[in-house]
Protein backbone atom coordinates (compact mmCIF):
# COMPACT_ATOMS: atom_id res chain seq x y z
CA UNK A 1 0.00 0.00 0.00
CA UNK A 2 1.40 2.98 -1.09
CA UNK A 3 1.94 6.55 1.24
CA UNK A 4 -0.62 8.82 1.71
CA UNK A 5 -1.49 11.71 0.00
CA UNK A 6 -0.14 15.54 0.88
CA UNK A 7 -2.39 17.09 2.94
CA UNK A 8 -4.01 20.16 0.47
CA UNK A 9 -7.52 21.74 1.67
CA UNK A 10 -10.25 19.64 1.01
CA UNK A 11 -11.47 22.82 -1.76
CA UNK A 12 -8.99 21.33 -4.14
CA UNK A 13 -9.76 17.99 -4.13
CA UNK A 14 -13.06 18.24 -6.75
CA UNK A 15 -13.44 20.58 -9.51
CA UNK A 16 -16.89 19.87 -11.89
CA UNK A 17 -16.73 21.03 -15.86
CA UNK A 18 -19.77 21.76 -17.93
CA UNK A 19 -19.63 21.86 -21.74
CA UNK A 20 -20.69 24.80 -24.26
CA UNK A 21 -21.65 23.00 -26.93
CA UNK A 22 -20.55 24.14 -30.49
CA UNK A 23 -22.26 22.50 -33.58
CA UNK A 24 -19.89 21.23 -36.72
CA UNK A 25 -20.26 23.32 -39.47
CA UNK A 26 -23.44 22.40 -41.32
CA UNK A 27 -24.55 22.65 -45.57
CA UNK A 28 -24.02 21.57 -48.90
CA UNK A 29 -21.07 23.85 -48.94
CA UNK A 30 -19.29 21.78 -45.53
CA UNK A 31 -20.62 18.51 -46.99
CA UNK A 32 -19.02 19.09 -50.72
CA UNK A 33 -15.61 20.06 -48.86
CA UNK A 34 -15.62 16.92 -46.84
CA UNK A 35 -16.14 14.88 -49.85
CA UNK A 36 -13.75 16.17 -51.90
CA UNK A 37 -11.07 15.81 -49.20
CA UNK A 38 -11.13 12.21 -47.91
CA UNK A 39 -8.15 12.81 -45.80
CA UNK A 40 -9.77 15.72 -43.58
CA UNK A 41 -9.16 15.20 -39.97
CA UNK A 42 -12.42 13.91 -37.44
CA UNK A 43 -11.98 16.97 -35.54
CA UNK A 44 -13.96 18.56 -38.38
CA UNK A 45 -16.98 16.04 -38.32
CA UNK A 46 -17.51 15.19 -34.71
CA UNK A 47 -16.68 18.73 -32.76
CA UNK A 48 -15.14 18.02 -29.39
CA UNK A 49 -16.90 19.83 -26.27
CA UNK A 50 -15.53 22.59 -25.41
CA UNK A 51 -15.56 22.95 -21.55
CA UNK A 52 -15.96 25.63 -19.02
CA UNK A 53 -15.75 25.59 -15.09
CA UNK A 54 -19.48 25.94 -13.00
CA UNK A 55 -17.56 27.71 -10.38
CA UNK A 56 -18.31 31.27 -9.10
CA UNK A 57 -15.30 32.09 -11.20
CA UNK A 58 -13.96 31.28 -14.45
CA UNK A 59 -9.95 29.35 -14.75
CA UNK A 60 -7.42 31.49 -13.59
CA UNK A 61 -3.60 30.72 -15.24
CA UNK A 62 -0.28 32.55 -13.94
CA UNK A 63 2.31 32.62 -16.39
CA UNK A 64 5.80 33.67 -15.16
CA UNK A 65 9.44 34.54 -16.75
CA UNK A 66 7.72 36.17 -20.06
CA UNK A 67 6.72 33.39 -21.58
CA UNK A 68 5.37 33.07 -24.80
CA UNK A 69 2.74 35.14 -25.88
CA UNK A 70 1.39 32.57 -27.97
CA UNK A 71 0.83 30.73 -24.93
CA UNK A 72 -1.20 33.54 -23.75
CA UNK A 73 -3.53 33.55 -26.74
CA UNK A 74 -4.23 29.74 -26.67
CA UNK A 75 -5.47 30.19 -22.87
CA UNK A 76 -7.34 33.22 -23.85
CA UNK A 77 -9.18 31.56 -26.46
CA UNK A 78 -10.52 28.89 -24.30
CA UNK A 79 -12.23 32.02 -22.18
CA UNK A 80 -9.56 32.11 -18.93
CA UNK A 81 -7.78 34.69 -17.20
CA UNK A 82 -4.42 35.22 -17.68
CA UNK A 83 -1.71 36.56 -15.51
CA UNK A 84 1.33 36.89 -17.40
CA UNK A 85 4.21 38.72 -15.80
CA UNK A 86 7.99 38.98 -17.08
CA UNK A 87 10.00 37.85 -13.72
CA UNK A 88 10.15 34.91 -11.81
CA UNK A 89 8.77 34.33 -8.30
CA UNK A 90 10.30 33.92 -4.96
CA UNK A 91 8.58 31.25 -2.55
CA UNK A 92 7.29 33.93 -0.35
CA UNK A 93 5.50 35.80 -2.89
CA UNK A 94 3.97 32.49 -4.86
CA UNK A 95 2.87 31.25 -1.56
CA UNK A 96 0.68 34.36 -1.21
CA UNK A 97 -0.48 34.54 -4.89
CA UNK A 98 -0.98 30.79 -5.76
CA UNK A 99 -4.13 30.32 -3.70
CA UNK A 100 -5.95 32.15 -6.37
CA UNK A 101 -4.60 29.86 -9.69
CA UNK A 102 -5.90 26.74 -11.03
CA UNK A 103 -2.56 26.21 -13.23
CA UNK A 104 0.77 28.25 -13.31
CA UNK A 105 3.30 28.43 -16.25
CA UNK A 106 7.21 28.57 -15.16
CA UNK A 107 10.34 28.61 -16.80
CA UNK A 108 13.63 27.39 -15.10
CA UNK A 109 14.30 30.27 -12.75
CA UNK A 110 10.84 29.71 -10.66
CA UNK A 111 10.90 26.70 -7.84
CA UNK A 112 7.44 25.21 -7.08
CA UNK A 113 8.20 23.67 -3.57
CA UNK A 114 6.53 21.76 -1.21
CA UNK A 115 5.16 24.66 0.63
CA UNK A 116 4.20 26.46 -2.61
CA UNK A 117 1.92 23.42 -3.50
CA UNK A 118 0.65 23.44 -0.24
CA UNK A 119 -0.94 26.47 -0.85
CA UNK A 120 -1.80 26.28 -4.22
CA UNK A 121 -5.90 24.94 -3.08
CA UNK A 122 -7.13 25.46 -6.53
CA UNK A 123 -4.13 24.00 -8.40
CA UNK A 124 -4.77 21.73 -10.91
CA UNK A 125 -1.76 21.30 -13.15
CA UNK A 126 1.76 23.12 -13.67
CA UNK A 127 3.42 23.96 -16.91
CA UNK A 128 7.37 24.55 -17.10
CA UNK A 129 7.74 26.21 -20.72
CA UNK A 130 11.47 24.46 -20.87
CA UNK A 131 13.14 21.81 -21.08
CA UNK A 132 13.67 20.54 -17.59
CA UNK A 133 11.41 20.05 -14.67
CA UNK A 134 13.73 19.91 -11.56
CA UNK A 135 12.29 23.09 -10.69
CA UNK A 136 9.14 21.50 -9.32
CA UNK A 137 8.69 19.14 -6.61
CA UNK A 138 7.12 16.52 -8.88
CA UNK A 139 6.55 13.99 -6.01
CA UNK A 140 4.77 16.26 -3.98
CA UNK A 141 2.94 17.99 -7.04
CA UNK A 142 1.88 14.09 -7.84
CA UNK A 143 0.32 13.54 -4.30
CA UNK A 144 -1.55 16.35 -4.76
CA UNK A 145 -3.04 15.19 -7.83
CA UNK A 146 -1.45 17.73 -10.45
CA UNK A 147 0.52 16.76 -13.19
CA UNK A 148 3.47 18.90 -14.93
CA UNK A 149 4.09 19.01 -18.30
CA UNK A 150 6.94 20.56 -19.98
CA UNK A 151 8.67 20.58 -23.41
CA UNK A 152 11.52 18.06 -23.67
CA UNK A 153 12.67 18.30 -27.20
CA UNK A 154 11.23 22.00 -28.58
CA UNK A 155 14.75 23.58 -28.26
CA UNK A 156 16.57 20.95 -29.20
CA UNK A 157 17.72 22.81 -32.49
CA UNK A 158 18.43 25.76 -31.16
CA UNK A 159 20.27 24.68 -28.57
CA UNK A 160 22.33 22.10 -31.03
CA UNK A 161 23.21 25.84 -33.60
CA UNK A 162 24.82 27.02 -30.16
CA UNK A 163 27.23 24.89 -29.61
CA UNK A 164 28.11 24.49 -33.14
CA UNK A 165 28.90 28.65 -32.97
CA UNK A 166 30.41 28.17 -29.50
CA UNK A 167 32.55 25.15 -31.00
CA UNK A 168 33.93 27.58 -34.23
CA UNK A 169 34.24 30.78 -31.62
CA UNK A 170 36.67 29.15 -29.01
CA UNK A 171 38.67 27.55 -32.20
CA UNK A 172 38.29 30.90 -33.99
CA UNK A 173 38.75 32.95 -30.58
CA UNK A 174 37.34 35.91 -32.27
CA UNK A 175 35.21 36.79 -29.61
CA UNK A 176 38.54 37.58 -28.04
CA UNK A 177 39.16 39.65 -30.52
CA UNK A 178 35.93 41.55 -30.73
CA UNK A 179 36.43 42.13 -27.33
CA UNK A 180 40.21 43.69 -28.45
CA UNK A 181 38.93 45.92 -30.86
CA UNK A 182 36.09 47.41 -28.89
CA UNK A 183 39.12 48.62 -26.92
CA UNK A 184 41.18 49.95 -29.54
CA UNK A 185 43.33 47.22 -29.75
CA UNK A 186 44.44 45.49 -33.30
CA UNK A 187 45.65 41.80 -32.83
CA UNK A 188 45.74 40.22 -35.41
CA UNK A 189 47.15 36.73 -35.21
CA UNK A 190 46.66 32.80 -35.69
CA UNK A 191 48.54 31.05 -33.25
CA UNK A 192 46.08 28.58 -31.33
CA UNK A 193 43.90 29.19 -33.62
CA UNK A 194 42.08 26.22 -35.70
CA UNK A 195 39.18 25.18 -38.35
CA UNK A 196 37.05 22.47 -37.08
CA UNK A 197 37.06 20.53 -39.99
CA UNK A 198 39.19 17.22 -38.81
CA UNK A 199 38.76 17.55 -34.84
CA UNK A 200 36.87 15.22 -33.15
CA UNK A 201 33.33 16.17 -31.16
CA UNK A 202 33.15 14.26 -28.00
CA UNK A 203 28.97 14.04 -27.10
CA UNK A 204 28.17 13.47 -23.77
CA UNK A 205 24.59 12.45 -24.04
CA UNK A 206 23.20 11.46 -27.37
CA UNK A 207 20.00 12.17 -26.83
CA UNK A 208 17.37 14.63 -29.41
CA UNK A 209 19.67 17.36 -28.98
CA UNK A 210 23.17 15.68 -29.05
CA UNK A 211 21.92 13.46 -31.68
CA UNK A 212 21.07 16.48 -34.03
CA UNK A 213 23.88 18.45 -33.11
CA UNK A 214 26.10 14.89 -34.45
CA UNK A 215 24.58 15.56 -37.48
CA UNK A 216 25.50 18.78 -37.89
CA UNK A 217 29.03 18.38 -36.77
CA UNK A 218 29.53 15.73 -39.26
CA UNK A 219 28.46 18.43 -42.23
CA UNK A 220 31.35 20.78 -40.80
CA UNK A 221 33.89 17.64 -41.28
CA UNK A 222 34.08 16.76 -37.96
CA UNK A 223 34.54 13.14 -36.70
CA UNK A 224 31.89 12.70 -33.57
CA UNK A 225 32.16 10.42 -30.73
CA UNK A 226 29.52 10.07 -28.16
CA UNK A 227 28.91 8.56 -24.69
CA UNK A 228 25.43 7.36 -23.21
CA UNK A 229 24.56 5.26 -20.51
CA UNK A 230 22.28 3.49 -23.48
CA UNK A 231 23.25 1.54 -26.22
CA UNK A 232 21.63 4.09 -29.20
CA UNK A 233 22.23 3.29 -32.97
CA UNK A 234 24.17 6.59 -34.29
CA UNK A 235 23.27 8.96 -37.12
CA UNK A 236 25.62 8.97 -40.16
CA UNK A 237 29.42 8.05 -38.89
CA UNK A 238 29.02 9.07 -34.84
CA UNK A 239 30.27 6.67 -33.10
CA UNK A 240 29.14 5.23 -29.76
CA UNK A 241 32.28 4.51 -27.25
CA UNK A 242 32.06 2.28 -23.93
CA UNK A 243 33.26 4.56 -21.78
CA UNK A 244 33.26 8.30 -20.86
CA UNK A 245 36.97 8.47 -20.31
CA UNK A 246 37.52 6.91 -23.97
CA UNK A 247 35.56 9.73 -24.84
CA UNK A 248 37.55 12.58 -23.06
CA UNK A 249 40.89 11.44 -23.75
CA UNK A 250 39.61 11.44 -27.65
CA UNK A 251 38.16 14.65 -28.04
CA UNK A 252 39.10 17.79 -29.41
CA UNK A 253 36.03 19.61 -28.00
CA UNK A 254 33.44 17.77 -25.08
CA UNK A 255 29.85 19.16 -24.98
CA UNK A 256 27.34 17.75 -22.58
CA UNK A 257 23.95 17.14 -22.40
CA UNK A 258 22.59 15.29 -20.19
CA UNK A 259 19.76 15.89 -17.15
CA UNK A 260 20.32 17.24 -13.73
CA UNK A 261 20.18 13.92 -11.94
CA UNK A 262 21.78 12.54 -8.30
CA UNK A 263 24.37 10.76 -10.87
CA UNK A 264 25.06 13.75 -12.63
CA UNK A 265 26.24 15.99 -10.12
CA UNK A 266 30.12 17.47 -11.00
CA UNK A 267 30.12 14.16 -13.32
CA UNK A 268 32.97 16.33 -14.99
CA UNK A 269 35.85 17.49 -12.43
CA UNK A 270 39.34 17.36 -11.38
CA UNK A 271 39.64 13.90 -12.75
CA UNK A 272 37.46 13.97 -15.75
CA UNK A 273 39.28 17.46 -16.64
CA UNK A 274 42.79 15.56 -16.72
CA UNK A 275 41.73 12.98 -18.68
CA UNK A 276 40.71 15.46 -21.83
CA UNK A 277 43.41 16.21 -24.21
CA UNK A 278 45.78 19.27 -23.57
CA UNK A 279 44.49 22.02 -25.54
CA UNK A 280 41.18 19.89 -25.77
CA UNK A 281 37.77 22.56 -25.07
CA UNK A 282 35.04 22.07 -22.86
CA UNK A 283 30.75 23.36 -23.57
CA UNK A 284 28.09 22.93 -20.88
CA UNK A 285 24.73 24.17 -21.69
CA UNK A 286 23.09 21.48 -20.11
CA UNK A 287 22.41 22.29 -16.09
CA UNK A 288 24.78 24.05 -13.91
CA UNK A 289 25.53 21.25 -11.77
CA UNK A 290 26.97 18.89 -13.49
CA UNK A 291 30.42 20.35 -14.35
CA UNK A 292 32.62 21.62 -11.10
CA UNK A 293 33.22 25.09 -11.81
CA UNK A 294 36.25 25.70 -9.60
CA UNK A 295 37.84 22.74 -11.23
CA UNK A 296 37.39 24.11 -14.41
CA UNK A 297 38.67 27.41 -14.32
CA UNK A 298 41.59 25.47 -12.48
CA UNK A 299 42.28 23.45 -15.86
CA UNK A 300 41.81 26.35 -17.62
CA UNK A 301 44.20 28.33 -15.64
CA UNK A 302 46.86 25.80 -15.87
CA UNK A 303 46.81 25.47 -19.63
CA UNK A 304 45.33 21.62 -19.94
CA UNK A 305 42.26 23.32 -21.18
CA UNK A 306 42.23 25.66 -24.04
CA UNK A 307 38.83 26.89 -23.63
CA UNK A 308 35.43 26.60 -22.34
CA UNK A 309 31.68 27.80 -23.14
CA UNK A 310 29.41 27.66 -19.78
CA UNK A 311 25.30 28.45 -20.59
CA UNK A 312 24.18 27.77 -17.29
CA UNK A 313 25.08 27.54 -13.67
CA UNK A 314 24.66 26.29 -10.47
CA UNK A 315 22.96 29.55 -9.02
CA UNK A 316 21.80 32.00 -11.47
CA UNK A 317 20.20 35.41 -11.09
CA UNK A 318 16.54 35.27 -10.81
CA UNK A 319 15.88 38.53 -13.33
CA UNK A 320 17.13 40.31 -16.39
CA UNK A 321 20.21 42.91 -15.02
CA UNK A 322 20.34 41.50 -11.69
CA UNK A 323 24.46 41.23 -11.12
CA UNK A 324 26.29 37.89 -11.32
CA UNK A 325 28.74 38.41 -8.86
CA UNK A 326 30.39 36.23 -6.00
CA UNK A 327 27.83 36.65 -3.71
CA UNK A 328 25.82 34.59 -6.49
CA UNK A 329 28.82 31.99 -6.87
CA UNK A 330 31.93 32.42 -5.13
CA UNK A 331 34.01 32.11 -8.21
CA UNK A 332 31.98 34.59 -10.52
CA UNK A 333 34.97 37.04 -10.62
CA UNK A 334 37.71 34.48 -11.47
CA UNK A 335 35.43 32.47 -13.78
CA UNK A 336 34.97 35.99 -15.65
CA UNK A 337 38.66 37.03 -15.84
CA UNK A 338 39.61 33.73 -17.97
CA UNK A 339 40.31 34.56 -21.62
CA UNK A 340 38.75 32.13 -24.19
CA UNK A 341 35.70 31.65 -22.30
CA UNK A 342 32.36 32.17 -23.50
CA UNK A 343 29.86 32.75 -20.89
CA UNK A 344 26.23 33.59 -21.71
CA UNK A 345 23.18 33.86 -19.77
CA UNK A 346 21.42 30.67 -20.03
CA UNK A 347 20.39 31.19 -23.55
CA UNK A 348 20.48 28.05 -24.50
CA UNK A 349 17.16 27.59 -25.94
CA UNK A 350 16.68 31.50 -26.07
CA UNK A 351 15.71 31.81 -29.71
CA UNK A 352 11.83 32.81 -30.88
CA UNK A 353 11.40 29.55 -32.65
CA UNK A 354 12.29 27.40 -29.89
CA UNK A 355 10.43 29.70 -27.46
CA UNK A 356 7.44 30.02 -29.50
CA UNK A 357 7.42 26.09 -29.87
CA UNK A 358 7.32 25.43 -26.31
CA UNK A 359 4.82 27.67 -25.88
CA UNK A 360 2.83 25.51 -28.58
CA UNK A 361 3.26 22.54 -26.85
CA UNK A 362 3.16 23.56 -23.06
CA UNK A 363 -0.01 25.47 -23.56
CA UNK A 364 -1.50 23.05 -25.65
CA UNK A 365 -0.92 20.06 -23.26
CA UNK A 366 -2.09 22.22 -20.50
CA UNK A 367 -4.95 22.79 -22.61
CA UNK A 368 -6.17 19.34 -22.98
CA UNK A 369 -5.63 18.55 -19.43
CA UNK A 370 -8.10 21.10 -18.55
CA UNK A 371 -10.29 20.44 -21.40
CA UNK A 372 -10.32 16.91 -21.54
CA UNK A 373 -7.98 15.20 -18.83
CA UNK A 374 -5.41 13.93 -20.85
CA UNK A 375 -1.65 13.52 -19.11
CA UNK A 376 -0.12 12.20 -22.29
CA UNK A 377 3.58 14.03 -21.68
CA UNK A 378 3.54 14.63 -17.85
CA UNK A 379 6.55 14.06 -16.40
CA UNK A 380 5.01 13.09 -13.06
CA UNK A 381 1.75 11.10 -13.70
CA UNK A 382 0.48 8.54 -15.16
CA UNK A 383 -0.22 8.80 -18.60
CA UNK A 384 -4.00 8.42 -19.54
CA UNK A 385 -6.21 9.59 -22.25
CA UNK A 386 -9.39 8.85 -23.96
CA UNK A 387 -11.27 10.03 -27.04
CA UNK A 388 -13.31 13.14 -26.45
CA UNK A 389 -16.42 13.47 -25.30
CA UNK A 390 -18.64 14.85 -29.01
CA UNK A 391 -21.27 17.55 -29.02
CA UNK A 392 -23.22 14.76 -30.48
CA UNK A 393 -23.40 13.52 -26.59
CA UNK A 394 -25.20 15.91 -24.41
CA UNK A 395 -25.78 13.08 -21.75
CA UNK A 396 -22.17 12.06 -21.28
CA UNK A 397 -19.82 12.60 -18.50
CA UNK A 398 -16.22 12.24 -18.12
CA UNK A 399 -14.39 11.74 -14.57
CA UNK A 400 -11.20 12.50 -13.79
CA UNK A 401 -10.15 10.23 -10.84
CA UNK A 402 -6.96 10.84 -9.06
CA UNK A 403 -6.14 8.23 -6.49
CA UNK A 404 -3.85 6.50 -3.93
CA UNK A 405 -2.39 3.60 -5.44
CA UNK A 406 -3.66 0.88 -3.80
CA UNK A 407 -6.33 -2.19 -3.98
CA UNK A 408 -10.16 -1.80 -4.58
CA UNK A 409 -10.26 1.59 -5.64
CA UNK A 410 -11.86 0.26 -8.92
CA UNK A 411 -14.05 -1.33 -7.63
CA UNK A 412 -15.22 1.24 -5.63
CA UNK A 413 -15.35 3.70 -8.20
CA UNK A 414 -17.16 1.14 -10.24
CA UNK A 415 -19.88 0.42 -7.55
CA UNK A 416 -20.56 4.43 -7.86
CA UNK A 417 -20.78 3.95 -11.78
CA UNK A 418 -22.94 0.87 -11.88
CA UNK A 419 -26.36 2.38 -12.31
CA UNK A 420 -24.58 4.18 -15.89
CA UNK A 421 -23.47 2.71 -19.06
CA UNK A 422 -19.78 2.98 -18.47
CA UNK A 423 -18.93 3.73 -22.77
CA UNK A 424 -15.05 4.15 -22.28
CA UNK A 425 -12.53 3.10 -19.21
CA UNK A 426 -8.82 3.95 -18.61
CA UNK A 427 -6.56 3.08 -15.40
CA UNK A 428 -3.43 3.36 -15.54
CA UNK A 429 -0.24 3.90 -12.01
CA UNK A 430 3.05 5.71 -11.61
CA UNK A 431 4.16 5.55 -8.64
CA UNK A 432 2.16 6.12 -5.51
CA UNK A 433 -0.72 7.62 -8.03
CA UNK A 434 -3.32 6.56 -9.95
CA UNK A 435 -5.40 8.10 -12.50
CA UNK A 436 -8.50 6.76 -14.02
CA UNK A 437 -10.27 8.12 -17.14
CA UNK A 438 -13.88 7.11 -17.87
CA UNK A 439 -17.08 7.77 -19.88
CA UNK A 440 -20.47 7.86 -19.12
CA UNK A 441 -23.80 7.86 -20.55
CA UNK A 442 -27.29 8.94 -19.77
CA UNK A 443 -26.53 11.27 -17.03
CA UNK A 444 -28.50 14.00 -16.11
CA UNK A 445 -27.70 17.50 -14.96
CA UNK A 446 -29.12 16.48 -11.57
CA UNK A 447 -26.74 13.56 -11.18
CA UNK A 448 -23.66 15.31 -11.68
CA UNK A 449 -23.11 16.27 -8.33
CA UNK A 450 -24.24 13.72 -6.82
CA UNK A 451 -21.66 11.49 -8.42
CA UNK A 452 -18.84 14.07 -7.94
CA UNK A 453 -19.62 13.67 -4.23
CA UNK A 454 -20.24 10.23 -4.14
CA UNK A 455 -16.13 9.20 -5.81
CA UNK A 456 -14.38 12.03 -3.92
CA UNK A 457 -15.32 10.47 -0.70
CA UNK A 458 -14.00 6.86 -1.85
CA UNK A 459 -10.94 6.04 0.47
CA UNK A 460 -8.02 6.54 -1.93
CA UNK A 461 -9.28 9.74 -3.45
CA UNK A 462 -6.80 12.56 -4.02
CA UNK A 463 -8.97 15.19 -6.62
CA UNK A 464 -11.63 13.95 -9.02
CA UNK A 465 -13.35 16.02 -11.87
CA UNK A 466 -15.95 15.94 -14.07
CA UNK A 467 -16.37 16.99 -17.26
CA UNK A 468 -19.41 17.38 -19.02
Amino acid sequence: MSSSPVAIPSSSYSAIHVAVSISPTRGSLAQESLLRNSLAPLANVRQPKVLHPIENEDLRILLLENISLDAVKTFESNGWRVDHLSKAMNEDDLVKRIGQYHAIGIRSKTKITERVIKAAFKLLVIGCFCIGVNQVDLVTAGKAGIPVFNSPFSNSRSVAELVISEIIALARQYFERSFEMRQGIWNKQSNGCWEIRGKTLGIIGYGHIGSQLSVLAEAFGMRVLFYDVVNIMPLGSARQVESMSSLLSGSDFVTIHVPELPETMNMISGIQLAQMKKGAYLINNARGSVVDIPALIKAVQSGHIAGAAVDVFPHEPGANGAPFDDQLNQWASELCALKNVILTPHIGGSTEEAQRMIGEEVSGALTRYLNFGSTVGAANFPEVDLRAITAEQPDHVRICHVHINQPGVLRQVNEVLSPYNVEKQYSDSKGDVAYLMADIADVSPQDVNRLREMISKTSANILTRLLA
